[in-house]
């Protein structure tokens, strides 16, 4: 069987599925992000996304403006939203072998938990402050260019 189609920005997402994107506005992020989140939901994936902790209540917003059923999802396990701090900034810093774990029990615990997919977002404009750890960023993304093509999942 092929793998199943995801379409990101218009297109479709080759078997790799990991993906690095650049947004001018938070108003292009969603307009991009946001069906590709609903798309993954309507078919029963799983949509895991880490923010920024000072725009979580907006982008609950937004997704429910985009037609996502934000508190149902959460309650079924379907969506779930961390902060930066629940996942890249743990203790403060930024450890990479620790979100590289994270990464993977994230995607293993889809599957676990009964879905086919999971569709990870993890915003990182953390990186772009002076925080802890920030210097290891190309060596983390390059060490999950490793990491994922063990999983059918896509990773924004």
């Amino acid at each position: 069987m092929s793998p199943k189609k995801i379409r990101l920005a218009g297109s479709i997402l080759d078997p790799a599925r990991h993906v690095c994107a650049f947004f001018n506005t938070k108003e292009e992020e969603y307009r991009v992000l946001t069906p590709f989140i609903k798309e993954g939901v309507d078919e029963g994936d799983r949509a895991f996304y880490i923010v920024d902790p000072q725009h979580r209540a907006e982008h609950l917003r937004r997704l429910e403006a985009g037609g996502i059923p934000v508190a149902e999802a959460a309650r079924k396990g379907q969506l779930e939203v961390r902060s930066w701090e629940d996942a890249y900034l743990r203790d403060g810093h930024f450890d990479q072998n620790r979100m590289l774990a994270l990464i993977e029990e994230v995607l293993t615990e889809g599957k676990t938990k009964g879905f086919a997919l999971t569709r990870l977002v993890a915003n990182m404009e953390w990186a772009l402050e002076d925080r802890p750890g920030v210097n290891d960023i190309v060596e983390y993304e390059a060490r999950l260019n490793y990491v994922l093509p063990k999983y059918d999942d896509a990773v924004c």
